[in-house]
């Protein structure tokens, strides 16, 4: 029987701040993350380099002159239209100042052509050295300095060509810059290739992977107790690692103690992408023992704040199935409040082991090789884009929602709230932002992707989603927040899953959310959710990560937070 379980609310709280209570303020700590979690936070003190510093200097010369001739040109005409006299000369004096004008803003143009030019020189170079890297995050945060330059100069180069053909046009000579700009101003639209929000190309090819080849009777039978079902998930990926590593078939726990994965995951999907018998479901392994389910070593991989992190009632239910174990033993000393960074050596000499079948209890927290096991495409080599990915129905349904109510270009929004100002308040900075501050940093996104809906997930209540209505908007236009309706036989798009039973299963709306976001072109995130961290991992793995991807209002504090309890 399924547990009932909130999906909005994809994390428990208390498991996610478990460290953060001993921290106090201390803000040199991190607060504890995912394995799957994206490396992306830059230190605000990390330098600029000498030429980004003179590509802002020059930009900003380069506004403060145009304003002051815009200001200069207006204030000529205001004067002559308060007066109401214009003489022949006058008439020609203005002629021959707009001529001026437009010489000074075509010079100007052939230097913002120049500078344009470096920074793609720059950037190739800058290209060539992050392949020779291994600083994932410093290429990205260099690779994202240098889009917000390029994008910065193509707006000036857009409005000076903008002003050129506001004063050529009392000339009757717009058509004469349209065609000397051929040959030097190409389409704004395809300045060296560069797409605002391009997709991330994260080489998925050429990441680091071990290979799963596991003996037909080894098993590692996988738990998972902490949070709700993305802190689940991450789980069984770090078990999969484990797996791997130790050349074993991982069984996936059964509905009766954990949820009920084969409604929301494509479990033969794994299978499929390694070409061999990798994973088995719990009903499977219990077929293949005749009913003599033993776990043969229980080795936990923490000993804090419990063995294994199993409560008494978890133990009673793998028991009632019929599995019998030895008792519970510690690995090492290892506390999910602050757990140590671990190697692959350190896991084959602790859990290579000879017994059938053992158990290394839940391992959400567990810190093993991060950087390799959180690299986009995951740690195990395979033939498809990710391992672990929603079910063959909930894809299609996911599609079938976009091609009716969304289209293509469409921003998808996790916007987390329930139960989670108590825990963003616990953290510096504070992670939850009023109703109008989310809105100014949606509005921001929305203009640099210039996607005409957003898709919203979230577990917020109706007197927060409409405030938030109310204040995303950008140019005077109301952009419009979609949420899933409610089922309607009028409507087909969601057929496939009471078609199959599905409808109605939290799990799998919460699963159908996460697929449909990850299938966004651009994403917004909530900081501190793993809600938001599988969505991530999808997108990094199915190539639909965007440069404007971020974690909402990233950087920013709230304008207001409430005292502590």
């Amino acid at each position: 029987m399924m547990m009932e379980r909130d999906p909005s609310n994809e994390e428990e709280d208390q498991e996610n701040l478990i460290a953060q209570r001993e921290r106090g303020n201390n803000l040199s700590e991190s607060p504890v993350r995912t394995a799957f979690q994206i490396d992306d936070e830059i230190a605000d003190t990390r330098p600029f380099n000498s030429s980004c510093s003179k590509c802002c200097y020059f930009l900003t010369i380069i506004v403060v002159t145009v304003f002051i001739f815009i200001r200069f040109y207006t204030t000529d005409v205001d004067n002559v239209s308060k007066t109401g006299v214009m003489n022949n000369d006058s008439v020609n004096l203005m002629r021959e100042s707009e001529l001026r004008a437009l010489y000074l803003l075509r010079q100007q143009q052939l230097g913002l052509f120049k500078l344009w030019n470096n920074t793609l020189i720059d950037n190739s170079l800058n290209a060539t050295a992050a392949n020779n890297s291994n600083f994932v995050s410093t290429s990205l945060f260099s690779s994202a300095l240098s889009e917000e330059l390029k994008l910065e100069l193509i707006s000036q180069i857009s409005l000076n060509k903008q002003i050129q053909q506001a004063l050529l046009s009392s000339h009757q000579l717009g058509n004469l810059l349209n065609a000397s700009d051929n040959a030097t101003d190409p389409s704004l639209d395809d300045y060296g290739g560069l797409d605002r929000c391009r997709k991330m190309d994260y080489k998925l090819s050429d990441r680091r992977t071990i290979e799963w080849e596991p003996r037909s009777d080894k098993y590692l039978f996988a738990i998972c107790a902490s949070g709700q079902m993305s802190n689940h998930l991450i789980c069984l990926e770090k078990h999969m690692f484990f797996a791997a590593l130790l050349n074993r078939i991982l069984i996936i726990p059964s509905s009766r103690v954990d949820y009920e994965f084969r409604r929301v995951l494509d479990i033969d999907h794994i299978n499929k992408c390694l070409g061999r018998k990798v994973v088995v479901t719990f009903e499977e392994f219990a077929k293949s023992q005749k009913g003599h389910m033993h776990i043969d070593k229980f080795i936990c991989y923490f000993s804090q704040p419990q063995p294994c992190f199993l409560d008494d009632e978890h133990v009673k239910k793998l028991k009632s199935l019929g599995v019998s174990m030895n008792k519970l033993e510690a690995a090492w000393d290892e506390d999910i409040k602050n757990p140590k960074p671990r190697t692959v050596q350190d896991i084959m000499t602790k859990f290579s082991l000879d017994d059938d079948v053992i158990a290394i209890g839940d391992v959400f927290f567990a810190n093993v090789e991060k950087k390799w096991v959180m690299q986009p495409g995951g740690p195990i080599s395979h033939k498809c884009k990710t391992l672990v990915e929603p079910s063959r129905l909930i894809l299609l349904t996911a599609q079938r929602f976009i091609q009716t109510f969304l289209g293509k270009n469409f921003i998808a929004l996790h916007f987390r709230r329930h139960g989670f100002l108590k825990f963003c308040n616990a953290k510096k900075p504070s992670c939850f932002y009023p109703v109008p501050q989310a809105a100014d940093c949606i509005n921001r996104v929305v203009e640099r992707a210039t996607a005409p809906v957003i898709y919203l997930s979230t577990d917020a209540a109706e007197s927060e989603t409409g405030i938030l209505q109310s204040l995303v908007a950008v140019n005077g236009k109301t952009v419009p927040l979609v949420r899933r309706p409610a089922q309607n036989s009028a409507e087909k798009w969601d057929a496939l899953l009471y078609r199959h039973g599905l409808e109605g299963d939290r799990q799998v709306e919460a699963m159908l959310d996460k697929t449909i976001c990850a299938m966004s072109e651009v994403f917004i995130g909530s900081m501190g959710s793993t809600f938001t961290e599988d969505i991530l991992r999808l997108r990094k793995d199915w190539g639909t990560s965007s440069l404007c991807d971020e974690y909402l209002c990233r950087g920013e504090v709230p304008s207001f937070i409430a005292d502590d309890e």
